[in-house]
């Protein structure tokens, strides 16, 4: 994918939040309705619809939330994600009820912490630590939650990260681009990929004139231009200390933040060679076997049962922004391919109790018994989600 020039004098426009017709959220807890007129297949009862199903994962996950510590334990970029998908499932539903856990997410960590308080290295104040690309996650919550409450503080939160991102682009390795950390010792797709989307946001939402939107294009003609979008239009990890594409693992969330990215930076360029970037990456993401099994988004690391805490989270990334993509094209070309992973996830990779698991086609597709916690949880609240008609 090559790099694009940028329009000089793009028109600001604010992101549209897609959001489903409202729900009464008291009236779901007492009735547990909001199903669809079809019968569940051989029982004749009628299935939760997508918004009710949202709401009791929605739920699940909150259990999980620690109201001391204000996060999700034992995981502080997860926590962000999580953070973002809560505020995505509120701006969808109308059902504001987690607002005051995202503030006391927000005023609480917003402090310093020393090493290992938050199961992470030193936490330097104002979400950023020596791990760039977790400041990054922390900037998108951030923006959501502005975009949801209209409160100014999480806006000038997100500026104070995407400030401190920006210290870490250095052109004098790779021609540019963001270090992934604090000790300049990789550049990779994530970092890079969370940093234009959030300029990108940040350009479309501060007044009047502001650095924003040239990071933004500079980020993406770097990151485009970069090497690490394969001749498949899967993006691998990252560069090898020569600049080049080091081959690395196919992740999903990669894949989905050039969707993102792109999307975002198209949405205050109007540039049609970014918009089809997008969907380009988007694409190769939702047809490719490294990413695709049978239909159903899957980790590589899930064949062998080797996913970690991080991995766990991926594939929500990945269909949030497929999603935001999908509605913003008139032929709305991924709706398929995201009813088809929602369907997955509520028919396979359900306990009984609600809980989501990390394979969406659940342990019978993959013959390994799935895995159940709050990260696998957010991810496939997103598939949900992403399954809920756009107003």
């Amino acid at each position: 994918m090559p790099a694009r020039s940028a329009r000089t004098t793009p028109p600001r426009r604010h992101r549209v939040r897609r959001a489903a017709a409202v729900l009464a959220a008291a009236a779901l807890a007492a009735t547990g309705l909001g199903a669809t007129s079809a019968a569940a297949a051989g029982g004749g009862h009628p299935q939760p619809g997508a918004g009710t199903k949202a709401t009791r994962a929605a739920a699940v996950l909150m259990d999980d939330y620690d109201p001391e510590k204000a996060w999700w334990p034992s995981s502080w970029w997860n926590s962000a994600v999580a953070t973002e998908t809560v505020i995505e499932y509120m701006q969808r539903t109308g059902d504001t009820s987690y607002l005051p856990q995202v503030d006391r997410t927000f005023e609480r960590n917003k402090a310093p912490f020393p090493a290992g308080e938050m199961s992470s290295d030193e936490i330097w104040g104002n979400f950023t630590s020596r791990a760039i690309d977790d400041a990054g996650w922390w900037g998108l919550a951030w923006v959501q939650a502005y975009d949801l409450t209209g409160d100014q503080k999480y806006l000038d939160m997100a500026e104070t990260i995407g400030e401190f991102m920006h210290g870490y682009w250095d052109t004098s390795t790779c021609g540019g681009g963001i270090w992934w950390n604090h000790e300049r010792t990789y550049k990779n797709a994530v970092t890079n990929g969370l940093w234009v989307r959030l300029t990108a946001e940040l350009a479309n939402r501060v007044p009047g004139e502001s650095p924003w939107l040239e990071r933004s294009q500079a980020g993406w003609d770097w990151l485009a231009g970069s090497g690490m979008i394969n001749d498949d239009g899967l993006i691998n990890d990252g560069l090898t200390d020569s600049c080049e594409n080091n081959g690395g693992t196919v992740w999903s969330y990669n894949q989905g933040l050039v969707v993102g990215a792109g999307l975002e930076l198209y949405r205050a360029t109007g540039d049609p060679d970014v918009l089809a970037a997008a969907r380009d990456a988007a694409d190769a993401g939702t047809s490719s076997p490294a990413l695709v099994a049978d239909g159903i988004l899957t980790e590589s690391c899930e064949a062998d049962g080797t996913c970690d805490d991080n991995q766990k989270q991926f594939k929500g990334i990945f269909v949030r922004y497929v999603d935001e993509l999908s509605d913003s094209l008139p032929d709305h070309p991924y709706e398929r391919f995201l009813h088809i992973q929602a369907a997955s996830v509520w028919a396979h990779a359900r306990t009984a109790d609600d809980r989501l698991g990390l394979s969406w086609a659940g342990s019978a597709a993959t013959g390994r018994e799935n895995v159940f916690d709050w990260r696998t949880q957010a991810s496939a609240l997103s598939a949900l989600m992403a399954n809920m008609p756009a107003e």
